[in-house]
């Protein structure tokens, strides 16, 4: 159980800060918009120069995350079989929502990545493992009626043979373009995800989709940051170009770093280039970015020093922190009006599609399920309800998160030691 708490719900009214000749040492009581010319700390600082604003509710990138649970979806009571994540950007398109995602329906749950050695052509590595990318549409991004398969497998050996994932969607001239990861193995079975880009094109978002069949952005070469992997591609339209981001795994198992680098292209089957600056953010586990203003803004989802940030780059290559969230969307997908419009004036984004990962609470019958996330990330709306600064967990939350055996051994044996 959780509790949302605020001071108040409604913004203040604006009030004037005066600072007179006399005092210009002392920091008035109502917090001006703009940084005042008076000595200030470290951290005073740093919150007018890092952030939006110099408040959690005048902060356009900042707000919580509601979740709603999605209708229209089976998940064959939970058992582990069918399984639905990674979502892509949300579409509007002929009167209706559109949305992909990798969808996994086999014989048994995921054996995990340590068992990977004992995945077959039927059962699973990883929760991602023989999954093919299908697509579901919605009329109130609520209720959704899923309409089967967009880009299945391809047969071997072209990429994704053994598996297709992690999709997202880029208009393009009226064409309709799917990235997605391309497995040539069962995940975990090399020392790192042998699955770089792929890309499917159709005429329709309902399809047909044609496979380009080959790859599109290939994994680094050896010893560079990204040479295992190229997940979560994501394409935006941003200066006449594709600017298609994506993450890597690296460095050390089993603790791998996990950091952020685009491509850019003029054409959606490429080539691509790598920026060279990448890694271009070094936080974030999947990719969740929307234009925003003149430049564009991330979720930096869970991994890395800056995570559970939303960061910001107005020249859409180098990011600061924005703020700093709770309860952020796993693998968002949100719905983005200006993705593909090469905008100049990106209004942010109110809500989207996420997904929660072992759904079940036990890698026995590990699967994902689809949710939807709501939020106030735009220029276009005042939420403030969305502006609340902290959220409240009850104790049954936290006690969820004791200590393990291994670590109340080590402190009664402490204790042991200090009163010999």
């Amino acid at each position: 159980m959780i509790i949302s708490c605020s001071e108040q719900s409604k913004k203040e009214p604006k009030q004037e800060a005066t600072i007179s000749k006399e005092s210009t040492s002392n920091f008035p009581f109502f917090i001006p918009e703009e940084k005042p010319n008076i000595p200030l700390s470290v951290a005073m600082e740093r919150n007018y120069d890092k952030y939006m604003s110099a408040r959690p509710d005048h902060n356009e990138l900042y707000t919580q995350f509601k979740y709603t649970e999605l209708k229209g979806f089976d998940y064959n009571n939970n058992d582990g079989t069918i399984s639905r994540r990674d979502p892509s950007k949300v579409i509007l398109e002929n009167g209706k929502y559109y949305v992909w995602y990798t969808h996994r329906d086999t014989k048994t749950a995921p054996v995990g990545g340590k068992n990977a050695h004992l995945s077959t052509d039927e059962i699973p590595s990883a929760d991602w493992d023989l999954a093919d990318i299908f697509y579901a549409t919605s009329k109130d991004g609520f209720t959704w009626e899923e309409q089967g398969v967009a880009v299945p497998r391809p047969p071997k050996p072209n990429v994704g043979w053994r598996s297709v994932t992690t999709t997202d969607i880029l208009k393009w001239k009226g064409k309709y373009y799917l990235y997605y990861q391309g497995f040539s193995e069962a995940s975990g079975k090399s020392g790192g995800d042998n699955c770089p880009v792929a890309v499917s094109y159709a005429d329709s978002p309902d399809g047909p989709w044609t496979a380009a069949n080959k790859v599109v952005i290939p994994n680094g070469a050896e010893g560079e940051w990204d040479q295992y992997s190229i997940h979560d591609p994501y394409p935006l339209v941003h200066n006449g170009k594709i600017y298609l981001y994506y993450k890597s795994d690296f460095d050390r198992n089993p603790k791998l770093s996990r950091m952020h680098g685009l491509a850019i292209a003029d054409n959606p089957l490429g080539p691509f280039k790598k920026h060279n600056l990448n890694p271009i953010m070094t936080s974030g586990h999947e990719t969740t970015l929307f234009p925003f203003k003149e430049g564009v803004a991330a979720l930096a989802i869970r991994d890395g020093m800056e995570h559970n940030t939303i960061q910001y780059a107005k020249d859409w290559v180098n990011f600061e922190i924005a703020s700093i969230v709770e309860l952020m969307p796993d693998a968002g997908g949100p719905f983005v009006p200006d993705a593909f419009t090469n905008t100049t004036n990106g209004r942010g984004i109110t809500w989207g599609i996420s997904h929660f990962t072992n759904a079940a609470g036990n890698y026995k019958q590990n699967h994902a399920i689809l949710t939807r996330f709501d939020c106030d990330l735009s220029l276009d709306v005042d939420d403030q309800e969305m502006k609340r600064s902290y959220i409240l967990y009850s104790p049954k939350e936290h006690y969820k998160h004791g200590l393990n055996k291994k670590q109340k051994n080590r402190i009664n044996n402490e204790n042991k030691k200090l009163m010999e």
